[in-house]
């Protein structure tokens, strides 16, 4: 009999995490834990020809064999630019910075 390992295939939505414990035969590939998990029919928006996977948060191509106790996740599409997000942030912190010190200035006058 082949030796067994466990993989965890993890998704996540807006609100929902899922996150599935799949028996597999030893040198299955991140693909097959994915495929095995049954997720595929869980969440059919899921195409694994757009959606990237990973390894614990490192990206990863389908046919890279897991080990015991891996986690595979499934990547969504980003819905914004974190750069630009940080970018759009700081801009309001220096709008208010300026809005404040102008305040202060018309309290002491």
């Amino acid at each position: 009999m082949s030796e067994q390992i466990t993989v965890e295939v993890a998704y996540a939505k807006p609100g929902m995490q899922v996150i599935l414990p799949v028996r597999l035969a030893a040198g299955a590939t991140a693909l097959q834990a994915v495929e095995a998990s049954g997720i595929l029919e869980k969440f059919p928006e899921i195409d694994l020809k757009q959606n990237k996977i990973g390894i614990f948060g490192k990206l990863t191509k389908p046919e890279t064999a897991v080990r015991d106790k891996d986690r595979v996740e499934i990547y969504r599409k980003l819905i914004a630019d974190p750069k630009e997000v940080r970018r759009q942030r700081a801009e309001e912190g220096k709008a208010m910075k300026k809005g404040s010190a102008e305040a202060e200035k018309n309290e002491a006058s």
